[in-house]
């Protein structure tokens, strides 16, 4: 992973977890506030249950005119004390006693909660009865250890699975990355063959070395890079949806092709022979083109040197065949995409026959391949949908 992928990657992880950590964070903070709010009710109702029990046995006892004696409550978190109109202790077993604040209701002072019963019985000493607790702050401290938990492993599976999706997303553009990357060095390496043959001519045509032979191939060299650059420029452009159709004659549209590679197909002793019926159809010229040439470049490509090569158009079917390295059935399925090539050594953009694929899939043609390794390919293209029907 190169620089600017690890700063993609640190940059989505950073937007994704940040603001997914906000709205969890944000979810689990309403969620501490609203429980906090009951925990505080259900302590507060737990200590007037608690405080009404003891008031009615202090009614009891002074009704029955006996003396209260304080008994032990039964939930051992809950302790009070009992104290005259004086505020004078008449009984406790507070932790917290020097925190009494009897002028409110129910509060929270360091590590209890207290809550206040008055008792308005002219005859009874006892006038307020306090109740405490540390049972409500425990299990708030308790709650915002589950909050703080929650949080954290929120943060390490939101990480996980950003990181999952990071990798997932990037892997598109890292494959486009390394194609380009591919098309950039291939495109040089591609180029440098006829360019370094086209100077080396260059320099012999001026020492009046065999010139004719020269001739041929500067001619086989400019060629070569004028197919380069169309097929590049075709596929940089897209030119998928500029449809010029016309009525014209396949057989001299091929023938023209052939002849044009005859020129290129010297530098490797190929012969070009061609078997060509008449065949009217309706089609983009350029793009009918661009199907004849990129086959027949790719038949020169990957054929072998001396050998021949066919060109047939037989019943409105285009036939290249060559006898060069063949493509296995496993390549067979990929050859025809983008930046597929059958192999590395013959150099190649792997466009040409994604151009094929495109222009003929425009136009619902047929395209369908034959090959066997070490013995060479047939393409074949059906332009029967697209015969010029006369009326």
């Amino acid at each position: 992973m190169n620089s600017n992928e690890k700063k993609a990657l640190i940059s989505f992880l950073s937007i994704y977890v940040g603001s997914a950590l906000l709205l969890i964070g944000i979810l689990l903070y309403v969620y501490y506030k609203e429980e906090i709010k009951n925990l505080e009710k259900t302590c507060s109702m737990q200590l007037s249950n608690e405080s009404m029990k003891i008031k009615a046995d202090i009614l009891n006892s002074y009704m029955n005119h006996k003396e209260y004696i304080p008994k032990k409550l039964e939930k051992n978190e809950i302790k009070y004390a009992l104290l005259d109109k004086d505020k004078k202790l008449i009984f406790s077993n507070l932790d917290g006693i020097k925190f009494l604040d009897l002028n409110k209701k129910f509060y929270e002072k360091d590590m209890f909660h207290f809550y206040i019963e008055k008792l308005d019985e002219p005859n009874i000493p006892i006038k307020y009865i306090v109740m405490e607790t540390c049972k409500g702050v425990q299990d708030r401290d308790r709650m915002k250890i589950y909050v703080v938990i929650a949080l954290l492993l929120s943060a390490v599976f939101v990480g996980c699975i950003a990181y999952l999706l990071a990798k997932i997303l990037l892997k598109p553009v890292r494959d486009k990355i390394k194609d380009m990357d591919n098309f950039i060095k291939d495109s040089a390496h591609e180029l440098n063959t006829p360019i370094s043959v086209l100077m080396t001519s260059v320099s012999m045509l001026k020492n009046g070395k065999n010139p004719e032979k020269m001739m041929k191939y500067i001619l086989s060299s400019s060629k070569q890079i004028s197919q380069i650059y169309n097929d590049i420029h075709f596929s940089a452009f897209e030119q998928m949806n500029e449809n010029l159709e016309e009525k014209f004659n396949l057989k001299y549209l091929i023938k023209e092709s052939v002849e044009y590679f005859n020129d290129i197909s010297i530098t490797k002793n190929i012969k070009i022979e061609a078997q060509l019926e008449d065949c009217i159809i309706v089609m983009d010229k350029t793009k009918t083109q661009k199907i004849i040439n990129n086959l027949i470049s790719n038949a020169i490509k990957y054929s072998n040197n001396n050998s021949n090569i066919k060109v047939k158009l037989k019943d409105a079917v285009l036939s290249v065949e060559d006898f060069g390295i063949g493509i296995s059935k496993q390549q067979q399925n990929e050859i025809f995409k983008r930046y597929k090539r059958g192999n590395t050594i013959e150099g190649g953009f792997g466009i040409g026959l994604d151009i094929v694929k495109r222009v003929c899939k425009s136009y619902n043609l047929k395209l369908f391949l034959e090959s066997e390794p070490n013995k060479g390919s047939t393409f074949f293209v059906d332009f029967k949908s697209i015969i010029f029907q006369s009326s």
